[in-house]
C-alpha cells in the first residue's frame, strides 16, 4: 500500500453524488494517497454536510475534513455550534468550517433568503465564534438572537476550529475578511480571480484561501482536458461572473456562452486553453505548475475536485501531483 508523505496544502472534495457504499472507501483512500484534507458539500437536496464529516472523519485517522459550506439561513447558530463543537471535540484539530449565504435560490425555495444576507452572515459568524469559545452570548441583532446562550464547558473543544466564509461577491469577500479566519472560494479558481479575491478580502491578519477546482491529471494531456470539460459546464452563468471577469477571455467565454443552446454545448464547444486555464488538467507536470501559480497567487489549500465515471479511481491519478 502506498503511504506517502502527507501534503496539508492539497485535498479533495467529496463529490456530493457518491453513492453511499463509496463514501467511506474514497475518505480512506484519499488519506492513504497523502492528500491533507478532503472537503464535504452540503447541496440542497443531497446529503447534510455535519453527517458526512462526522462519518468520514470517524473512519479515518489523520486527514483534515472541511464543511464547505453550511448556510447561515439553514441553521440556529446555537444549534449549529452544538454541532461544530461535538465534531473538533471528538476529532480535535482536524475540522475546518465555512459558512456562507447559500446559492439564492436554493435558499430562497426554502424561505430561507434573508433580506440582508451579508448582516446575517456577519452576525451568524460573530456568534458562533463566541459560542466556540465558550463565552456568554448576548447577541440582537437582525437576525440573531442569543439571551445569554453559553456552550457547557463540557462540550466545549480544546482546539477551535477555523471559521471560513464561503462566499463571492466583492462585498462578501470583504467581509469575510474583517470577521472570518479565512475564505472559501468555490471552482474555477484561476490565478487571476485569486488575486482578486484577495484585494477584496484584504485582511489585517493571516487569512487562509480555500480554492475548488475542477481536477484531472492524465499522462496524455489531451485526455486530462476532455476530462475535466464537463465539469466546467455552469462556469457560463451569471453566478459565475466574479469568477470568470478578472480573466483575459471573459467577453469570449461571455460571447461563447450566449451563442450556444446549452450548457452542454458551451462545453463542448470551450477551447483546449481556456478548459486549462480553469481546471487543475493536465499531465501531472502541467497541474503541478497549475498548483503552483495558485499558490503563488495566495491560495494556501487547494481541493481538487475529480470529475468522471469513477471518482475513487480518479484519486490516484490526481495524487500524482502531491509531494512535488
Amino acid at each position: 500500500m502506498r503511504s506517502p508523505a502527507t501534503d496539508r496544502t492539497v485535498g479533495v472534495l467529496l463529490p456530493r453524488d457518491l453513492p453511499a457504499d463509496r463514501i467511506l472507501p474514497y475518505a480512506r483512500r484519499a488519506e492513504e494517497l497523502g492528500f491533507g484534507a478532503l472537503w464535504v458539500v452540503e447541496d440542497l437536496g443531497f446529503r447534510g454536510g455535519v453527517a458526512q464529516a462526522a462519518a468520514v472523519l470517524a473512519s479515518t485517522d489523520r486527514i483534515r475534513v472541511g464543511i464547505g459550506l453550511l448556510p447561515a439561513g439553514a441553521r440556529n447558530v446555537a444549534f449549529a455550534a452544538m454541532e461544530i463543537a461535538s465534531l473538533a471535540q471528538l476529532f480535535p484539530g482536524r475540522v475546518d468550517v465555512a459558512v456562507g449565504h447559500g446559492m439564492p435560490h436554493w435558499m430562497r425555495s426554502v424561505g430561507q433568503w434573508p433580506r440582508s444576507p451579508l448582516t446575517l452572515l456577519r452576525e451568524y459568524v460573530d456568534a458562533l465564534r463566541a459560542l466556540l469559545r465558550g463565552e456568554l452570548t448576548q447577541q440582537r441583532g437582525q437576525y440573531v438572537h442569543l439571551d445569554g446562550v453559553q456552550l457547557d464547558p463540557g462540550a466545549l473543544p480544546d482546539v477551535v476550529p477555523d471559521i471560513l466564509a464561503g462566499v463571492r461577491g466583492p462585498k462578501s469577500l470583504a467581509l469575510s475578511g474583517e470577521v472570518a479566519d479565512g475564505t472559501v472560494l468555490a471552482e474555477p479558481v484561476a490565478p487571476e480571480y485569486t488575486r482578486a479575491a484577495l484585494g477584496h478580502i484584504a485582511a489585517g491578519r493571516p487569512h487562509r484561501l480555500v480554492a475548488y477546482n475542477i481536477a484531472s491529471v492524465d499522462a496524455d494531456p489531451l485526455t486530462a482536458l476532455a476530462a475535466a470539460r464537463p465539469g466546467l459546464e455552469w462556469i457560463g452563468e451569471p453566478d459565475w461572473h466574479a469568477h470568470i471577469a478578472p480573466l483575459p477571455f471573459a467577453d469570449e467565454l461571455a460571447a461563447l456562452r450566449s451563442g450556444c443552446a446549452s450548457r452542454a454545448e458551451f462545453a463542448r464547444r470551450m477551447p483546449d486553453d481556456w478548459v486549462a486555464r480553469l481546471a487543475v488538467a493536465g499531465s501531472p507536470e502541467e497541474a503541478r505548475a497549475r498548483l503552483d501559480g495558485l499558490r503563488a497567487a495566495g491560495v494556501t489549500d487547494i481541493v481538487l475536485a475529480p470529475v468522471g465515471p469513477d471518482p475513487v479511481g480518479a484519486l490516484e491519478s490526481l495524487a500524482t501531483v502531491l509531494g512535488a
